[in-house]
């Protein structure tokens, strides 16, 4: 029967989604002995077969937004998500080195489309002045919430079913998720027998018009031409910069300066996470606030660049300190500020090329995975090199600093800059 909310129950479905997605790609760092033991692999071969998820991710997650763009993301992330299922499924399966090289590449491959898809729904099935917080629960609750219970999930899953069927259960979690997904998923409140007239007359009224699905841009160039797109992209690697840089080494930086147990790592990297949750509820809320008050896009940059600011202000104090109080505190608060920003990233990118949302998503995220290839790795290096993160830490700082200015000064109304661009041609709705 047709509702007036049901695009909150299609935006639960991208959430769930993402959380899937967060929890599968980090369930290998939870049997790393078992698969040393059972394939015979180094810890230089863990660490490539970690980078293949990266290197996958980022190729396809740039060109997954123009096949959402293309076929509709119904289709793309039903597709993806059997993909990376089955992946996941074929882990204890590999056989060795090569073997698990080849399925976490696969499983990046099939984990990329996720955002752009997301980011494609919430601009079709919600107005304007909902998609911060909707964006928000997606990149960045669903994303630090998944950190949040993906350890506690995952080690009773092992202490239940064993190494082996941790893969197996969560494959089977991927199934049920495209099984619900092929029943209640469509690309358009138009194309949906559960929303009724109420439902897609309010997303239209907010959008400003009538029509229920964005147009589509056949010329791809314009996209790389587009200024607030690489604002948006440069600002989003940089705050990928340090949420790789700690997702990676924060439980060592807690052990190697502050010498806690392993036990007690656990315990004390809750509260950043922690703080990520409510950064990205904040950074929701107070988007979709500022716009409804304004009308205005460009407030997302600033909203942005501020966030990014105080995230690079807030590790300062971390490179002075020997307390860990003081630096679980501070490391917490930038965090969180960080994930202020986490869903107005794609507000933004929606912003920057609302005729190309996924294609937009796709550019943005493939920049924020790039960052998860080179920031373990230089974390890495300034450690080896200088036995300290501090340097690692300023450079996380000064990214955020950087990034933020530019997003501040730089960055255009997108409005004006779309009133003075060539006009686009556009394509049908994929269905």
């Amino acid at each position: 029967m047709p509702t007036t909310r049901f695009r909150w129950i299609t935006i639960g479905l991208v959430v769930s989604l993402i959380v899937i997605n967060y929890i599968d790609r980090s369930a290998v760092s939870f049997a790393v002995r078992p698969l040393q033991d059972e394939f015979g692999i180094s810890t230089t071969q863990y660490g490539a077969i970690s980078s293949a998820f990266a290197v996958g991710y980022m190729v396809f997650t740039f060109l997954s937004g123009f096949l959402v763009d293309r076929f509709g993301p119904r289709r793309v992330l039903l597709t993806a998500i059997v993909l990376f299922s089955l992946a996941t499924a074929l882990i204890p399966l590999a056989g060795g080195f090569a073997g698990l090289l080849l399925i976490r590449m696969v499983l990046g491959v099939g984990e990329a489309p996720a955002l752009p898809g997301a980011t494609r729904l919430v601009s079709s099935w919600l107005p304007p002045r909902e998609q911060g917080l909707a964006l928000s629960l997606i990149g960045g609750v669903a994303v630090s919430g998944s950190l949040l219970i993906g350890g506690p999930l995952l080690t009773q899953l092992i202490g239940l079913t064993g190494w082996r069927g941790m893969f197996w259960v969560m494959g089977c979690v991927g199934v049920v998720w495209a099984l619900l997904a092929f029943w209640l998923l469509r690309n358009t409140p138009g194309q949906s027998p559960y929303a009724g007239d109420r439902e897609r007359a309010h997303i239209a009224g907010g959008r400003g018009n009538t029509s229920d699905a964005l147009p589509r841009v056949a010329n791809q160039g314009g996209l790389l031409a587009n200024w607030n797109l690489w604002l948006v992209a440069i600002g989003f690697f940089s705050w990928g910069f340090m949420f790789w840089g700690f997702m990676y080494w924060l439980p060592e930086y807690f052990q190697r300066t502050h010498g806690l147990s392993i036990e007690s790592v656990g315990a004390f990297s809750i509260a950043p996470w922690a703080a990520g949750v409510l950064g990205a509820l904040l950074g929701g809320v107070l988007v979709d606030r500022r716009y409804a008050r304004t009308g205005n896009p460009r407030t997302r940059l600033t909203i942005i660049g501020c966030a990014m600011l105080a995230a690079g202000a807030a590790l300062v104090p971390v490179l002075t300190t020997s307390s860990l109080t003081v630096a679980l505190i501070f490391i917490s608060i930038g965090v969180g500020c960080g994930f202020i920003t986490a869903g107005i990233w794609f507000v933004a990118a929606i912003d920057a090329a609302p005729g190309r949302p996924a294609s937009a998503a796709g550019f943005v995220d493939a920049a924020f995975a790039l960052a998860g290839i080179i920031a373990p790795s230089i974390m890495g290096f300034v450690v080896d090199r200088t036995g300290t993160f501090t340097s690692g830490f300023v450079l996380m700082s000064c990214l955020a600093a950087a990034s933020a200015l530019l997003l501040l000064l730089t960055g255009t109304n997108p409005r004006q800059a779309a009133a003075t661009a060539p006009a686009p041609s556009n394509a049908a709705s994929g269905d």
